[in-house]
């Protein structure tokens, strides 16, 4: 059992037992009073009313240990859904999961480019009516949209609300895929966890004590701008031997290009995500300097992945992203190599749609385990304090 059910800080005790019961996948009635540190009353009355409202599924009963066999619970998956897009330039990738984060359909479309901002949310809108129709999934089980891209700063919730009718979060690439990990189950029980995530750019979300930490500033866990080589080249940011500038997509793309690896293209902005998935085919058969441009883009990710594991006490660390689920098998033994045997090094399950995923799961928490960030839940409540 997760242990974070007791310390994450939920805004409810209906919360905290949900949550309970998604980490652990089934749990019986006296598992419940163990993880959270509830009375059986308190448990009863929460789970009764999680029931009542089709969340929780009585499923079946636990092998015999003397005494009467106990009844499992389990998330009942087909109650709700959530939609996750995922919005950037080269591409826009929307899926629709279950309550168990569980991707039941998926479409990918063209970037936005320079759409005029009102007429891509009403594209974006169209497309995702369309998702949900597809899927014959009722509406009113739809608990919203969350919306992912590197720069969540774009004023996009309120306009999306208005033309979907739906409750619409936004968050970063990164964050959003390591909260999708953390609600999938991709990070076990591990109290200390990150996504390294790798697209246009290179970043970590952080998932401690199952919760998402974004700091003050909503920009924790950017390693784009660690610097990994003191003399290295100057980086647009101003300093010298930024992650970015030796190990990004673009820097790597931008070498095979002036090695001649990769075609030259006609088009006024040549695509770094087309180019680096035809880089890391060719390396992947082999193909010597591709693979040296890989590896040593992967070194580099490697240091920076030790430094940020060495601050943050990581357990487990999740490769994900588009540029992992190209080029994964690369990267993962040189990062592996880097930080084993003290980090758990794991390839995403969900790494092509990872961000997609993580923004239906930013709906799911928001609006199913939603956490208060003032004091924590005591220990033992009465059945009164049910919300």
């Amino acid at each position: 059992m997760n242990a974070t059910a007791r310390t994450k800080p939920h805004a409810s005790s209906k919360a905290v037992v949900l949550d309970a019961i998604r980490a652990a996948g089934t749990i019986s009635r006296a598992g419940l009073v163990g993880a959270t540190g509830f009375t059986g009353p308190t448990i009863t009355a929460v789970v009764r009313k999680l029931i009542e409202e089709g969340l929780v599924v009585e499923s079946g009963r636990a092998e015999s240990t003397g005494g009467k066999r106990r009844i499992l619970l389990r998330l009942d998956h087909s109650a709700r859904y959530a939609v996750g897009v995922h919005l950037d330039h080269g591409g826009m990738v929307y899926v629709l999961t279950d309550l168990a984060g569980a991707v039941v359909t998926r479409m990918a479309k063209p970037g936005v480019g320079v759409e005029e901002p009102r007429a891509a949310v009403e594209a974006m809108a169209r497309e995702i009516s369309g998702l949900i129709d597809s899927a014959g999934v009722e509406r009113h089980r739809v608990l919203g949209v969350g919306v992912v891209f590197a720069d969540a700063g774009f004023p996009l919730s309120e306009s999306l609300e208005q033309a979907t009718g739906l409750p619409v979060v936004l968050d970063n690439d990164a964050t959003a895929a390591a909260l999708g990990e953390h609600w999938a189950g991709g990070f076990g029980g591990a109290s200390a966890a990150a996504a390294l995530y790798l697209g246009t750019r290179i970043s970590a979300g952080l998932v401690i004590n199952g919760i998402t930490y974004r700091g003050p500033g909503r920009k924790a866990g950017d390693l784009a701008h660690v610097c990994v080589q003191a003399d290295g080249p100057r980086c647009r940011c101003g300093a010298r031997g930024c992650l970015d500038v030796l190990a990004g997509p673009a820097a790597v793309v931008a070498a095979a290009r002036a090695d001649l690896l990769v075609p030259m293209r006609r088009s006024r902005e040549p695509s770094v995500a087309a180019d680096f998935a035809a880089l890391s085919r060719s390396a992947r058969r082999g193909e010597p300097r591709a693979l040296a441009l890989l590896e040593r883009s992967a070194r580099y990710i490697a240091a920076a992945a030790r430094t940020l594991s060495a601050i943050m006490d990581l357990q487990v660390l999740v490769l994900t992203g588009p540029g992992f689920s190209i080029a994964g098998s690369i990267y993962l033994p040189v990062i592996e190599k880097e930080l084993s045997p003290a980090v758990d090094v794991r390839l995403s399950r969900l790494a092509a749609t990872a961000s997609a995923v993580g923004a239906a799961a930013l709906v799911l928490e928001s609006e199913l385990v939603p956490l208060s960030l003032g004091a924590r839940l005591p220990e033992n409540l009465s059945s009164e304090a049910i919300h």
